[in-house]
């Protein structure tokens, strides 16, 4: 590898990971705005979402520039591929956040209605893959990234057991029907952050051992070719 392809790579790594500190920061005070209902730090997650999509674009920019210029192979070629696709899923987890902020302030005008327990649990949940997802990615550890993948299930289950609890309270309170589906649309933005984070982890696995694992997770052990 040359040196100057070396450089660019390092510099490309410290610009994912210094957006992905960003991007987890939106995430916790997105969490901390649901749960405290706080409109007042739904506003600053709205408020950086410009800064987030304008390093996104800076850095795939990058990533075209050093496949152009450098034209890496094996190895190099999957660091930048792999950023490459790290760089969109954070962009969308920011996206993600932003829209658990808008809902939230929408909450805030029913205070009578009740966050569900099972909501923050799975807040916490989605929050730690991506934040461990990450960390797989600076360690390059398949194994933790296994784990992050095999987590998105209980995440999953926790959003449907929210959903029944949801249609359950529109059925039977109808004039909390406008906070249950801001409740409903959170939820689903939860689920879909735990998402982008088994993505990252797959894009790990594959820059560790050039394996495309990407719906691996999905399949039934009884399935055959």
């Amino acid at each position: 590898m040359s040196k100057h392809l070396e450089r660019d790579l390092e510099a490309l790594e410290r610009a994912i990971l210094g957006q992905s500190s960003r991007v987890e920061e939106m995430i916790a005070k997105a969490c901390q705005a649901l749960v405290d209902r706080r409109a007042d730090i739904s506003e600053e997650v709205i408020a950086n979402e410009h800064e987030i999509n304008a390093r996104e674009v800076r850095i795939e920019e990058e990533c075209l520039k050093i496949l152009a210029l450098h034209q890496p192979v094996a190895v190099d070629l999957r660091r930048t591929a792999t950023v490459l696709k790290i760089n969109g899923e954070l962009e969308r987890i920011a996206d993600l956040a932003v829209n658990i902020a808008e809902r939230t302030k929408a909450l805030c005008c029913h205070p009578e209605f009740e966050i569900p327990p099972k909501l923050e649990r799975m807040s916490v949940k989605a929050t730690d893959m991506v934040h461990d997802a990450l960390d797989a990615f600076v360690e390059l550890d398949v194994q933790a990234s296994r784990d992050v993948c095999r987590r998105d299930d209980e995440v999953d289950e926790l959003n449907r057991q929210i959903i029944d609890d949801l249609y359950e309270t529109m059925q039977s309170k109808s004039e909390l029907v406008e906070p249950a589906m801001q409740v409903f649309s959170i939820s689903r933005h939860v689920e879909r952050i735990a998402d982008c984070a088994t993505n990252i982890a797959e894009d790990v696995i594959y820059l560790v051992e050039g394996e495309i694992a990407r719906h691996h997770f999905e399949e039934s052990p009884h399935t055959t070719q």
